[in-house]
């Protein structure tokens, strides 16, 4: 089975700080350096570097080599990009002293998403191949109905978090990766256990993946519940922490393997992925992930 990601491609500038800039206030950075990434580039590496067979649908500008370059040598089957003449997306980013970060986004060509383009990546999708989407990008509602119609599982990352999403038909989702966060928005509830409750009450034939931060993740469906701690390892920078569990968690299910292995299998990749600096960069390999003890 085949994982069609349709995502964002961005070329990240990260500028490392002693602590986020404030309305008004001017500072230095400590170290400036230039990534690929965009949320669905990062998750498109994790899938393929996980073992997964991705095909990754996006749209990119003038000067991508970065991107394309990226998920070409990370296996990612790139022969359906499309290319304008026009800014890629990119993105402004902030690393504080502790490893946490603030992100300044700007579309570009994430934006130009379209029926006859979303048609041309998806023409040889089957029953049961795995589609996942993010927020990144334009045409969810159309890209929605037609993975729908062609009988495709549909894996949603609703972040970042806009209103947008509420107007989606959001019961074709069968997995959810979602944080804290962008659960209080779908549901209102606040605590971890009352989010998961609502959402599969709400959404009864999916399954959700709720990550907590320094408190793991929560998987729950009809069928069962359980937490997923973390490993604590010193954390350098969180920039591709959530990218990196979702490949790899999407990867290990597409595999066969169950929720617990998986979950167990995405944490551990995404506490190596927090170790080190930059978003794909710090994507790690399959055999690094299975010898992490």
């Amino acid at each position: 089975m085949k994982i069609y990601n349709l995502g964002s491609l961005n070329i990240d500038y990260v500028y490392n700080v002693k602590n986020f800039v404030r309305p008004g206030e001017t500072i230095s950075s400590t170290n400036y350096s230039v990534f690929p990434g965009g949320k669905g580039l990062n998750q498109s590496v994790a899938l393929s570097r996980a073992g997964a067979n991705v095909l990754h649908g996006g749209i990119v500008g003038n000067n991508s080599e970065i991107l394309t370059d990226t998920l070409k040598n990370s296996g990612v089957d790139i022969s359906r990009l499309k290319h304008i003449d026009g800014a890629s997306g990119h993105a402004i980013i902030q690393v504080d002293k502790s490893g946490q970060n603030c992100i300044l986004l700007f579309g570009g060509a994430n934006q130009m998403f379209d029926e006859e383009y979303i048609d041309s990546v998806l023409y040889d999708a089957e029953k049961g191949d795995l589609i996942l989407l993010q927020n990144e990008i334009n045409a969810l509602d159309i890209i929605f109905e037609k993975a729908n119609k062609l009988g495709l599982e549909i894996a949603f990352n609703p972040s970042p978090f806009k209103e947008n999403i509420k107007a989606l038909p959001l019961h074709y989702v069968k997995w959810w990766l979602v944080n804290e966060i962008e659960g209080q928005e779908l549901t209102g509830e606040n605590e971890p256990s009352k989010i998961a409750e609502a959402m599969i009450n709400k959404y009864p034939n999916s399954n959700l993946v709720l990550t907590l931060g320094k408190n793991g993740a929560m998987f729950k469906s009809k069928q069962k519940e359980f937490i997923q701690p973390i490993f604590q390892i010193p954390v350098v920078d969180t920039t591709a922490a959530g990218d990196t569990f979702t490949g790899f968690l999407l990867a290990a299910i597409m595999d066969g393997k169950s929720e617990e292995d998986a979950l167990l299998f995405a944490t551990k990749a995404s506490t190596l992925a927090v170790s080190r600096k930059g978003a794909s960069v710090s994507i790690p390999t399959l055999s690094e992930v299975e010898s992490f003890k």
